[in-house]
């Protein structure tokens, strides 16, 4: 765990690396490059947000690289990835940024945009907390694929907790940018169904995210909480949202009598980007 102080903070170390995906630098560029080799070609959409999921790379890895691999067209644009997950370790009430300056992983450093974070510090539901980043796995896996398909860039990496889709919104408004901001929302699907009733449940969710209903509970999906707030933003901001993917651990690598859904969405404000 990282003890940073505010005078010297430090760099969030990679906590699951070596299970989630792996630790070697060069076996994990190595999969990453397969994983988004193998992502269906996707129409030239420009992407303004996008939900991917966060399970280990050989269960969610190729749903994740669906929505990652068409980013890469708009690596010299994206300058600043607004990156929200759930908490899975550490009770968070609202959203909490860190207090470090950068996270690690085995590709390398990402620097922590701390003037974001200080744009949004005055907002009541935004707290600090390393603790809450030390060992959440739902932002950090995440990072070796923006590294993959990005060139520079910061990141604002928002552990969620107890917060309202608003509260999650009014973040999101207040980082929104131009061009140069990805938001990047982190969220698996339904956990441990039988496979036809994930399947059906997973469509069913993904019926409302598409259509950008922020009604979603944390059966449905565990970061329905800042997919809702996404969602509510989506509706302020024009966007049009897209399923890319949408499968299960038993489409990939697991069983199939107790399975883990996972989707990729896209969110675009271009009419005549769906394919």
């Amino acid at each position: 765990m990282s003890h940073s102080t505010a005078d010297t903070p430090g760099v969030r170390p990679a906590a699951v690396a070596g299970s989630f995906y792996p630790g070697s630098p060069a076996v994990l560029a190595r999969d990453l490059r397969s994983l988004l080799a193998e992502a269906p070609p996707a129409a030239g959409f420009r992407a303004k947000a996008i939900i991917a999921p966060h399970a280990g790379y050989v269960y969610s890895g190729p749903i994740a690289a669906s929505v990652y691999a068409p980013l890469h067209a708009l690596r010299e644009s994206i300058r600043r990835v607004v990156l929200l997950g759930p908490t899975h370790r550490v009770a968070v009430n609202g959203l909490a940024a860190p207090a470090v300056s950068a996270f690690a992983t085995p590709l390398g450093v990402v620097a922590v945009d701390r003037a974001a974070i200080a744009a949004i510090a005055p907002l009541p539901q935004v707290v600090v907390s390393d603790a809450a980043h030390a060992l959440e796995h739902s932002l950090e896996v995440q990072l070796p694929f923006l590294q993959a398909v990005l060139e520079q860039f910061a990141l604002v990496p928002l552990a969620v907790g107890r917060a309202s889709a608003e509260q999650v919104a009014e973040v999101l408004d207040r980082l929104w940018g131009g061009d140069e901001t990805l938001i990047v929302i982190s969220s698996d699907l339904s956990h441990y169904l039988p496979y036809p009733v994930a399947r059906a449940t997973d469509s069913e969710t993904a019926r409302q995210i598409v259509a950008l209903e922020p009604r979603l509970d944390h059966q449905q999906a565990c970061g329905a909480t800042p997919v809702n707030g996404l969602l509510l933003a989506a509706r302020r901001h024009g966007l049009k949202a897209q399923l890319i993917d949408l499968r299960n651990s038993g489409d990939t690598a697991g069983d199939r009598s107790r399975v883990v859904g996972y989707g990729a969405f896209a969110f675009s404000s271009e009419l005549d980007d769906v394919h």
